[in-house]
């Protein structure tokens, strides 16, 4: 037994496998096997169960492979269970296929696939072989082979197949598979393919597409019926018709088809909105090369990994991810980047043999060489190309490999939302359940002891459960949800994700881009100043001077960018654009004509305008004019650009003045990272304090560098050579100085953001003090504040990594955090927490570099220091995404505003991610402002917080509208009575239904408060509200229901009753009236009707709240109209003589005056408890929270000056306010623990140091070294 326990064990170990390891689709694998007789007992259950077995299996994924399947190992799966390792833990089953082709690795060539191949490398991924005709015959072709067995299964639009090295399944994603070196690419991988070799490869990639299947109507219809809720809405209707509740039963039945064929409709109109969006151009005819130089026209559809691809001259929209090895491109990305510039491509840089090593023959990745890579769905503008050598890129990856198919992918399969509301309202429903067992239960006690017929015992006693879970609230939480999202479309906010909006209403920190978002796109140039002698000249405004225009400055100025011409008008980067117009010179590209007529590419050439030139000499008869021209003309030509990179944060151009031999090499780039690559001699000593000036002023600083080439570099030299051999021993030039001015918007947005207690973070790729400057500027942060950088440095030479803390600014410019420091923490400060505070006395600040170094080697110092973070300069893109994980990780609700050039990780990751740009992009981005400034969000925010009241509102209601039928319902049973099938009909549809949908019209506030709503149901406030109406109404119906039967008139009642003194009018209703079958005529019934009702309109003022979050309600006319009719039919009905409904009976109209106060009673008491006693008094002063923005954290002080130890202050804060001692926020935790901290913030001229421990990673020492 134990032999067979560890078999077993080892069993369930060797079968858990990680696929996607480390990447966000991360999941576990279990293998099963199909077992017969597990499968004939689940097939008995489902026939024994009616076929619900069956379902239940559908909707838990975990119970249907464990019920009809045995566990093994994933190499013999038949069918693979999945979960993923996210925070929701999510199920999948997918069954396991077999492809037979003639070898196991698509790159390997077919001769050398040998009879051993199950030791060969099946990493691999395709779209799932067809099968067609042409697969067959491929294989006929290759009878020789001895098919193989390669198992793979199919998930969200990728395919895994088993890898026997790995012994676990693997998705192929193309050439980067195999870890070429960019010199592989070059001399293994820029033949083509044969033929065959492209067949072959099909079998494992399938068809380079990127299809997105629109599901008929039938499978949506399918897919919507069995979900949970409307299977429990025909298990109801089921039992209402049964119980004769034949109206009722078909007004539901009319409601869940009008909502599922609305439903219906909005997922088949965004299945097709993204069919024809990614369909638009898939499929063209594009040229490859194959091996034997041959050029051979075919479908995009049949292009592999490893292809050779001609991209024609007049450009074309890229099929497939591909890495350019010969020619230029110019590209147009907006489709991914949102960036609308025109993008320069480069060929893949090929070392030379005498140069391959680590250092500069990189492995090819499209992340690190994308200014080489083509990416699909890119508009390929402009071409440039050789005679004898057409431009021509590698095909890299095809299908949804490709980074447009990844992020179709992520639209087709978005991660769950995960927001407390929605677990809330499971965990809400769950008890509703439980209270429906509570009635289930006592319903079938009651009837057993009054001897009723079984068949009224289980109709009655399952009814109560269709009672109290209410079937219309789908329908009313996503009635919210639509109108919020038609208010934010009229103020020019669209939204791909409506689940977002509710989340958006938790924002408390908002992260901003700086350029195109804070400031104007377009930059103007202020001036330059240029450096001669290694010292500065004084600073001029423009360069487009006589005596300039043959300096090497401005050569750099002219020379070094990314400009093309596109129909004849110059296009590129704005800052590019302003700096070239301001030299002044020429830019000619060469005509196609042109560089047919040469070996190489025609180079670009610039040149100044004549005029600037200095006058040459007389020509002399005797002089060729054609010679002359030659040698007097000053033309600079392109030889090779390195391409500006964000990570390198420069770029650098190779040129040749006309009749030079030698050529010049410019760079422009980060003053800090250009005067790095400059020879010290040539770098002024004040080089730090010019560029400080400038920057906390706001400016952006542009340093130039220059370099004379060795004449051993030939040209052929120069486009292999790698940029590092150019950029090294430059001469520093001097800077360019670009104004970025503040859009008009800014300041007053920061502003209203910073009164809603909403904290502000500027995120930037530009230099740490423009950015400072430019967040003083826009009242970020405030003048009086203190900022604190902090310069990390990573370990070296056994050094370990260190944070050097320093002022921004000098000290005696702002003041000191000492002064900070004496903070007095009294009782009043302890519990009003809501009463405005003074802003926080410092920030911190620190550029990209710093942010990865802390991140890695000081992941506990992070978390402190994203706290008061508010300037994050120099980041990069994927920096930018890491910072909103950060934040994230320390339980703030994030939003993301950007431009949507390099911002789309953020914008994604946030909980609101806000897309400044129009373009295509915004499709990675949940909400798109046409609006091009920031007043887009606090009108987001704005929306979001109205919205997610009004989902409150709803739920709220919902809940309540059940627990009053299941109190009148319960209460009726106990007489064995029962609610009228009109009854129900008139509450639900003529209440219910028109109460619900236009209390969600309510539109937001207009003014962004302070305050945030509660995040989740489960709250105090929310859960008091719920709780004090629950019992509020229980107890006015207990008093009607006993009253009623105190009431001397009070009898049984029969048809021939007659307590209104109205028989003679009655008499041949009572003839004509049938024996009521289920005793639904009587005084208890008309009594409780009457007060439900009332109760039900009463409620439904109570938790419609206005201010502050949503406009009054009485600004909500179709609400007001609507409760004011439902009133006055309600009186009308109570107080008519004459009967409105064959269910309720006549009572005296003394009794009807007492109905009626006891409603107005009702009324009092249900307002007065929700406003004064929940609003007023236990929100203000038990319920309410700490201010979760801003201000929310106590201020920056180290240790009060007052003699309060931190448990003394723990013990005053608990007996003063016990509800806010443990707040549920990580970051107000933080801010508890360090505002006591001595130590907290860093003290400038100090140093914090890694100290690593074997057992607990790091940890943290403050050193002073001052």
């Amino acid at each position: 037994m134990d032999g067979l326990g560890k078999r077993s064990c080892s069993m369930e170990k060797e079968a858990l496998k990680i696929i996607n390891k480390g990447e966000d689709e991360e999941m576990e694998l279990q293998g099963y096997r199909f077992c017969p007789w597990r499968l004939a007992l689940v097939g008995l259950g489902v026939l024994c169960t009616g076929g619900f077995l069956l379902l239940l299996l559908y909707w838990m994924p975990q119970w249907c492979a464990k019920f009809t399947c045995r566990r093994t190992t994933a190499r013999d799966a038949e069918v693979v269970l999945l979960r993923s390792t996210d925070e929701f833990r999510t199920w999948f089953l997918a069954r396991v296929q077999i492809l037979l082709a003639p070898g196991r690795n698509p790159f390997h060539d077919l001769e050398t696939q040998t009879s051993s191949l199950a030791s060969s490398m099946a990493d691999g991924c395709i779209h799932r072989p067809s099968g067609d005709g042409s697969t067959q015959e491929f294989i006929q072709r290759f009878a020789d082979y001895q098919p193989v067995q390669i198992r793979y299964f199919c998930f969200h639009s990728a395919t895994y197949y088993w890898n026997d090295e790995l012994q676990n399944f693997e998705v192929l994603t193309g050439v980067e598979d195999l870890q070429v070196r960019c010199s592989t690419l070059h001399s293994e991988h820029s033949k083509g393919l044969t033929r065959d070799q492209q067949g072959y490869r099909k079998l494992f990639f399938g068809v380079n597409e990127i299809s997105v299947e629109v599901p008929s109507i039938f499978k949506l219809l399918i897919k919507e019926v069995l979900n949970p809720f409307y299977i429990f809405q025909l298990f109801s209707v089921i039992l209402w018709t049964v119980d004769e509740y034949y109206y009722y039963a078909m007004a539901i039945v009319v409601m869940s088809v009008i909502s599922i064929a609305t439903s219906l409709y909005t997922v088949k109109k965004q299945y097709v909105m993204l069919r024809d969006m990614v369909s638009a151009h898939s499929i063209v005819r594009v040229s490859v090369c194959r091996a034997n130089n041959d050029i051979e026209e075919i479908l995009s559809t049949d292009l592999v990994p490893g292809d050779l691809l001609v991209i024609p001259s007049s450009g074309t929209i890229m099929p497939c991810d591909a890495v350019l090895v010969s020619g230029t491109c110019i590209v147009n990305e907006s489709m991914l980047t949102g960036e609308s510039v025109p993008v320069t491509k480069t060929d893949l840089p090929n070392p030379v043999s005498g140069e391959r090593s680590e250092a500069t023959d990189d492995v090819y990745s499209t992340n690190e060489h994308k200014r080489h890579t083509l990416f699909c769905g890119t508009n390929i503008i402009q071409t440039r190309y050789y005679t004898d050598e057409l431009v021509k890129a590698v095909v890299v990856c095809t299908g949804f490999s490709t980074a447009k198919g990844k992020l179709v992918r992520s639209i087709l399969y978005p991660k769950p939302t995960d927001f407390k509301l929605y677990r809330d309202a499971y965990f809400f429903l769950l008890c509703l359940v439980g209270v429906a067992g509570i009635g289930f239960i006592y319903s079938i006690v009651h009837s057993v002891m009054n001897k009723v017929p079984a068949k009224t015992i289980i109709i009655e006693s399952l009814d109560i459960i269709t009672i109290t879970v209410p079937p219309a609230l789908p329908a009313a939480l996503t009635a919210g949800i639509v109108y919020a999202q038609r208010r934010l479309k009229r103020l020019g906010i669209f939204c791909i994700s409506p689940q977002r909006i509710n989340i958006c209403g938790q924002i408390n920190l908002v992260c901003f881009d700086k350029t195109g978002t804070l400031t104007e796109d377009g930059l103007d140039l202020w001036g330059v100043q240029r450096v001669e002698n290694r010292s500065f000249h004084l600073s001029e405004e423009n360069p487009y001077k006589e005596n300039l225009v043959k300096s090497q400055f401005v050569a750099c100025m002219a020379t070094c960018h990314s400009l093309t011409k596109i129909e004849g008008q110059l296009s590129g980067d704005p800052l590019d654009l302003k700096m070239f117009e301001a030299t002044g010179w020429i830019m000619e590209e060469a005509t196609e004509e042109e560089t047919a007529l040469h070996n190489h590419i025609m180079p670009t050439v610039f040149r100044p305008p004549k005029h600037l030139l200095p006058p040459e000499p007389a020509v002399s008869p005797e002089q060729d004019m054609e010679l002359y021209e030659l040698s007097s003309a000053y033309e600079i030509g392109i030889v090779r650009q390195f391409p500006f990179s964000s990570a390198l944060q420069r770029m650098t151009v190779v040129a040749r003045l006309l009749g030079e031999k030698r050529m010049d090499a410019y760079m422009k780039g980060a003053p800090e990272m250009v005067a790095g690559l400059c020879k010290e001699e040539t770098v002024p000593e004040n080089f730090a304090e010019v560029l400080e000036s400038y920057t906390k002023q706001g400016f952006r600083v542009i340093a130039l560098a220059h370099r004379r080439l060795e004449s051993k570099l030939t040209w052929h030299k120069v486009q292999n050579v790698n940029r590092v051999h150019i950029e090294a021993n430059m001469d520093f030039l001097g800077l360019i100085i670009m104004q970025n001015k503040l859009k008009t918007e800014t300041a007053g947005v920061l502003h209203d953001l910073h009164g809603a207690q909403i904290r502000t973070v500027m995120v930037t790729g530009d230099n740490m003090l423009t950015a400072i400057s430019v967040a003083r500027d826009c009242g970020m942060i405030p003048s009086e504040d203190t900022i604190i950088v902090a310069d990390a440095i990573s370990p070296n030479n056994g050094q370990a990594a260190k944070i050097m803390w320093r002022y921004a600014d000098e000290p005696s410019k702002t003041p000191h955090l000492e002064i900070a420091q004496e903070v007095n923490i009294s009782l009043e400060d302890v519990c009003h927490v809501d009463e405005k505070k003074s802003q926080p006395l410092y920030h911190f600040a620190m550029n990209g570099k710093s942010f990865s170094i802390i991140e890695e080697h000081f992941p506990d110092m992070l978390q402190k220091l994203v706290l008061r973070g508010t300037v994050f300069a120099r980041m990069a893109p994927d920096q930018k995404t890491q910072l909103i994980e950060a934040l994230q990780g320390v339980d703030y609700f994030v939003a993301m505003c950007g431009d949507g050039a390099n911002d789309c990780g953020a914008l994604k990751r946030a909980h609101g991610g806000i897309s400044l740009s129009e373009l295509e992009a915004s499709v990675a981005s949940p909400f798109t402002s046409r609006t091009p400034n920031i007043s887009c969000v606090p009108n987001l925010i704005r929306e979001g917080r109205a919205a997610l009241i009004t989902s409150f509102c709803v739920f709220k209601y919902m809940a309540l509208y059940s627990i009053i039928q299941y109190i009148s319902v319960t209460l009726l049973y106990s007489i064995l009575s029962n609610l009228g099938d009109f009854q129900f009909l008139f509450i639900d549809l003529a209440i219910i239904l028109l109460v619900v949908f236009t209390m969600s019209l309510n539109p937001a506030g207009k003014e962004l408060v302070s305050r945030r709503p509660p995040s989740g149901l489960i709250s105090g406030q929310l859960l008091g509200s719920v709780l004090t109406q629950i019992l509020i109404c229980f107890g006015f119906q207990i008093i009607t229901f006993f009253l009623v039967q105190q009431q001397p008139w009070y009898t049984v009642w029969t048809p021939l009753t007659d307590v209104c003194n109205k028989s003679s009018h009655n008499l041949s209703v009572h003839n004509q009236t049938d024996l009521d079958d289920h005793n639904i005529r009587n005084f208890e019934n008309t009594s409780l009707f009457f007060v439900s009702c009332f109760q039900y309109l009463i409620v439904a003022i109570v938790f419609s709240k206005g201010k502050p979050f949503r406009q009054p309600t009485y600004k909500n006319w179709p609400f007001v109209l609507s409760l004011a009719g439902l009133y006055f039919l309600m009186l009308f009905i109570l107080f008519y003589d004459t009967h409105i409904s064959p269910e309720i009976v006549c009572v005296p109209f003394e009794w009807r005056l007492q109905l009626l106060f006891i409603i107005l009673v009702n009324a009092t008491v249900s307002v007065l408890m929700e406003t004064f006693i929940l609003d007023i008094v236990l929100w203000k002063l038990v319920f309410s929270r700490d201010k979760q923005g801003n201000s929310g954290l106590a201020p920056a002080a180290p240790r009060p000056k007052v003699g309060i130890d931190r448990q003394s202050f723990k013990c005053l804060s608990w007996l003063c306010c016990p509800g806010k001692m443990a707040p549920k926020a990580r970051y107000m935790h933080l801010a508890q623990e360090l505002s006591v901290d001595p130590d907290w913030p860093p003290k400038p001229t100090t140093t914090t140091e890694a100290k690593p421990h074997p057992e607990s990673g790091s940890s943290c020492q403050f050193l002073d070294i001052s």
